[in-house]
């Protein structure tokens, strides 16, 4: 059922990003001549590692303007349902992470297998409603796993669709405002659809 779910809102996503994708890909090239397209391997499900696929935002270490831009609205992430219609991420599920930053957290050793029994998502509990921190991410990405459902995706696909359109920062601060309070005993109750 998920993986159904993935296909058609990978070509739905698809569809209706791919001319956005192209005009950023031009915009992207005529500001710095660079490479369009930033890729990283990245640790999937059952610890697979894969290769993610994203817009460049950076040049030399330092966010380029169009970069600025793109990262605002969450649309250098949108070439990422390729990986979804490879097999290699889902549309909704933890974020991927290299293999370094799972070091670096802790978050590779076996205790750990439960995040790694789904795919890696796009978008997720942690990208939307995080705040700064492993054990805020944590606990969402624990949620997901336990609590997932199709409703729960579309839900979190909608929240991020907004993102793209109206921008991350306010809609991510009015999700916590609305829903985010919800999280803290278990569930989202803005939208009224995550609970334990």
């Amino acid at each position: 059922m998920k993986r159904s779910l993935d296909l058609v809102l990978a070509c739905i996503g698809l569809g209706l990003f791919g001319p956005v994708i192209g005009a950023l890909a031009i915009a992207i090239r005529l500001e710095d001549g660079g490479p369009v397209f930033f890729r990283q391997q990245r640790v999937g499900r059952d610890r697979r590692p894969f290769t993610v696929l994203k817009l460049r935002s950076m040049r030399d270490g330092r966010v380029t303007r169009v970069g600025r831009w793109i990262r605002g609205t969450g649309l250098d992430e949108t070439t990422q349902f390729l990986c979804v219609l490879r097999g290699d991420m889902s549309v909704v599920g933890p974020r991927p992470l290299t293999a370094e930053d799972l070091a670096r957290l802790g978050w590779d050793s076996s205790a750990m297998d439960w995040r790694f029994r789904v795919a890696p998502g796009i978008t997720g509990l942690a990208q939307l409603f995080a705040v700064p921190g492993a054990a805020s991410s944590l606990r969402m990405d624990r949620a997901y796993v336990r609590d997932s459902s199709a409703w729960l995706d579309l839900q979190l696909v909608a929240a991020s669709f907004a993102c793209n359109v109206l921008g991350k920062r306010r809609v991510k601060d009015w999700l916590r405002r609305h829903a985010y309070a919800g999280l803290a005993d278990g569930g989202i109750d803005g939208a009224g659809a995550h609970r334990r």
